[in-house]
């Protein structure tokens, strides 16, 4: 098997009010994808909720407890001007980020080469003590944290393509210099972090801001001159992938231009690096993407990617 699904139907259940970008219809198209007969074959497996502690690893204790009581019985709780809570979303947000943790442990089981998270809600923008940007847990930073504190790694890096930049990851990651983050995202554009100079601890932060509008070119320029060469240099013992599908040309939220086959070049590109550098492990963790063809599109493209060997 080269690559495991993780996803879980709770994740419907976090309910983000009328008109909301982060909206359950995203998971729909995404699992409407996954049934195309590409990818049928692919085991699917429930991902389960985070613990607390795992959590803790990346999070203050008191803002995941102060998370998990503020869900709300009915209507509605806001976090940030963006980021609400439900009554279902208890299970979502926990399962989203317990769905990076079952599969890093099963990559690192070897019972897969790779893993997708088909998840909701969105994680990178979630900070230690923060949630912002639809985020409410750092679903990628819990798993790396986790890859660290359960299996014994110590170099572990994520790849971040998201249109926006993924200021939460960076946050949990640059006084970390065993831990490396990479972003292309698009700039100016929320939430006006990502700048070039912002290198971390040891180097460890490499961001490589596209301006509004930049299309393949300057994707895979930034990618084949920034990222690939850093994380080569890093040489991870395990690769996460933070794949947002906002940057494609459809997308409402953004402008930059990218196409299914920039997202199957990216992966492919990754995926190379993680053959060469950890036994082609690599686990990716669903992102932002916001047209319903775009996210549908761009996910099949990468998955299409994961699965090559």
């Amino acid at each position: 098997m080269t690559t495991l699904i993780f996803t879980h139907r709770d994740c419907f259940e976090h309910d983000t009010g009328p008109g909301h970008p982060e909206s359950p219809k995203r998971l729909d198209v995404v699992w409407q994808a996954l049934d195309r007969d590409a990818f049928r074959h692919l085991e699917r497996r429930d991902a389960p909720e985070a613990t607390v502690d795992q959590l803790a690893r990346v999070h203050a204790r008191d803002y995941v407890e102060a998370v998990l009581e503020a869900v709300p019985d009915k209507g509605y709780v806001r976090l940030d001007s963006d980021t609400l809570l439900s009554p279902g979303s208890r299970g979502a947000i926990l399962r989203a980020a317990g769905s990076v943790c079952a599969a890093v442990d099963a990559v690192l089981a070897g019972e897969a080469l790779r893993a997708f998270c088909a998840v909701r809600p969105c994680g990178h923008h979630a900070e230690p003590a923060r949630a912002m940007g639809f985020c409410v847990f750092n679903n990628v930073a819990v798993g790396a944290a986790h890859a660290r504190a359960a299996h014994g790694l110590t170099r572990v890096a994520v790849v971040d393509y998201d249109v926006h930049h993924g200021n939460g990851t960076q946050a949990m990651f640059e006084d970390e210099p065993d831990l490396f983050f990479a972003s292309t995202h698009q700039a100016p554009l929320y939430p006006g972090t990502g700048y070039a100079h912002e290198r971390g601890v040891a180097g460890n932060i490499v961001n490589a801001p596209l301006p509004p509008f930049s299309g393949s070119a300057e994707f895979r320029r930034a990618m084949e001159v920034d990222v690939l060469p850093a994380v080569d240099a890093f040489a991870p013992e395990l690769l996460f992938i933070s794949a947002g599908f906002d940057a494609h040309a459809r997308d409402p939220l953004a402008q930059l231009q990218l196409t299914n086959a920039d997202f199957e070049w990216a992966t492919r590109q990754l995926v190379a690096l993680a053959d060469t550098h950890c036994g082609g492990k690599v686990v990716s963790v669903l992102e932002g993407g916001y047209d319903p063809v775009g996210l549908a599109e761009g996910c099949a493209a990468h998955l299409q990617a994961l699965m090559r060997v």
